[in-house]
């Protein structure tokens, strides 16, 4: 659990605008009954005048409305759900996803194996509102994004956001914004346009975000039918509750610190999901000052950190799509591994129709479990422990949600027969967004280690609890095809493949 707010360093962050806490909490003004983000324009309030929150639902829990200057609601979300690893943490991953929307709070308890009553005892005895209430504040951040920068019914924008009825949605955007969704839309700049059934937003990202290369990477590793990548857009097919989706990633236009988004919905409904999930794809809730002043201080990171500040870490949307795709790249080349995952797509759901050479959802672990998989081209061993693995995601044995429990997730997999400690670490790393992974045995770092003198025993404790940003770094430094800002390569003929790696 973590300890209360800091008032007098959170009222330090508040006088100096600091816009590197925005997310991290939230100041309430009692003056003039609203809550801002720590960086808002507006003049600094006196001291014994502002409280401070966790959270915006606590926030409007406690009867404070959203400051429509600074918008608090546009923030990245706060880094502290991702660092940690505790019942808390894992519910707030799944609110985020969308579990309460979909199975109530009964079954967002019942993913996290508490009942109902502990988990609202959790949640409120750390961050002062329920369940309910955190997945309310969420529904209303996702209306007010629609409302200022689509051009959708308000009936349209308040089903995608999650509400049961449009009188929930009016009163809740009442409540928290003091004003109406219609009036919110007419003080908007305007909305985005776009091509009909397509839904364009801004995702917005801690600075330094280096976005070209975050979509390199993805793009780098791109499997034909699933993904695709033209040099700047990074495009792919998500597999959403109600359906398959396709979305398109881009650099903000501004060259700011976001990433322009192009959504095409099965339902409305899923956009919360699918915007949660580009979000970890993308790591654009990280807090680059944290990662960068510990792996900065290390002798042998400081230059790589210097020259690439804010890298993030790659995600899958999906870790039960990574953890297959980590076994079938084990031991071949990364050109390889995207020809074998092209292979299984046939097991996946199709789109209504191809968007560009997009053509199916990545099979779900119940598909593949009961599928052929001869003709995909794996040896024996490793069609039984892609099937092995398959099996125990569909029955539940292992569970890679946003929820998981990383450490149970990780003994799990190594209990399949053919999963090592590398690829569990890589589906922890990539899969379940853990930002402290260390990847044993991994050539491309070994390499990159040996350049710096240093080694795997002293890496593995003196970068926590940052290490997969650390593995990022030195990924960069053995193979720089796949970053835009990669140092120079190493003194070796031949650069390895990240077969291994990524």
């Amino acid at each position: 659990m973590t300890p209360p707010l800091d008032a007098e360093r959170c009222y330090r962050a508040v006088a100096g605008r600091d816009a590197r806490f925005d997310g991290w909490f939230f100041t309430a003004v009692h003056t003039t009954g609203i809550y801002c983000r720590p960086s808002c324009p507006a003049r600094t309030p006196l001291p014994r005048n502002v409280s401070f929150f966790t959270t915006a639902a606590a926030a409007q829990g406690a009867g404070f409305r959203a400051c429509r200057r600074c918008r608090p609601d546009a923030v990245p979300g706060s880094p502290e759900w991702d660092v940690r690893a505790d019942v808390v943490a894992r519910a707030m991953r799944l609110i985020a996803d969308g579990e309460v929307e979909r199975s109530g709070v009964p079954g967002l308890a019942a993913r996290l194996g508490y009942s109902e009553r502990q988990l609202h005892r959790l949640l409120v005895g750390e961050l002062g509102v329920g369940p309910l209430a955190l997945a309310r504040a969420q529904r209303a951040q996702t209306a007010r994004l629609l409302i200022e920068t689509t051009d959708l019914p308000m009936a349209d924008v308040a089903f995608a956001a999650g509400f049961a009825s449009i009188r929930q949605f009016n009163d809740t955007v009442r409540e928290v914004f003091a004003t109406t969704p219609t009036a919110l839309r007419r003080t908007a700049p305007g909305t985005t346009g776009g091509a009909p059934g397509w839904l364009t937003l801004h995702l917005a990202a801690r600075a330094p975000y280096e976005a070209a290369e975050v979509l390199l990477f993805l793009g780098a590793h791109a499997v034909p039918g699933l993904e695709e990548w033209d040099g700047t857009t990074f495009s792919r097919v998500l597999d959403l509750p109600h359906g398959p989706a396709v979305v398109q990633l881009s650099p903000a236009p501004d060259g700011g610190a976001a990433v322009t988004a192009r959504l095409r919905l099965p339902e409305l409904r899923d956009l919360g999901a699918a915007v949660t999930r580009c979000r970890r794809m993308l790591d654009l809730d990280a807090d680059p000052a944290a990662v960068d002043d510990v792996l900065g201080a290390d002798p042998a990171l400081a230059p790589l950190v210097a020259s690439a500040p804010g890298r993030r870490v790659p995600a899958s949307p999906d870790a039960d799509e990574l953890a297959i795709r980590a076994v079938l790249g084990q031991q071949v080349s990364l050109a390889g591994a995207r020809t074998l995952t092209a292979r299984l797509l046939t097991a996946g759901t199709p789109l209504p129709e191809p968007v560009g050479t997009l053509t199916h959802a990545f099979p779900r672990a119940a598909a593949l479990a009961d599928a052929d998989l001869t003709a995909v081209g794996l040896t024996g061993a490793r069609r039984r422990t892609v099937s092995a693995l398959a099996a125990s995601l569909a029955s539940g044995v292992i569970a890679l949600d946003p929820g998981a429990d990383r450490a149970e997730a990780g003994r799990a997999l190594l209990a399949v027969p053919g999963i090592g400690p590398w690829t569990a670490a890589l589906v922890g790393l990539r899969g379940l967004a853990d930002p402290d992974v260390w990847l044993p045995g991994d050539l491309a770092l070994r390499r990159s280690l040996a350049a710096l003198g240093s080694s795997d025993p002293e890496a593995a404790t003196r970068w926590r609890p940052w290490r997969s940003y650390a593995v990022l770094h030195l990924w960069a430094l053995a193979v720089p095809s796949l970053f835009t800002r990669a140092p120079a390569s190493l003194p070796h003929p031949t650069t390895p493949s990240l077969s291994r790696s990524a």
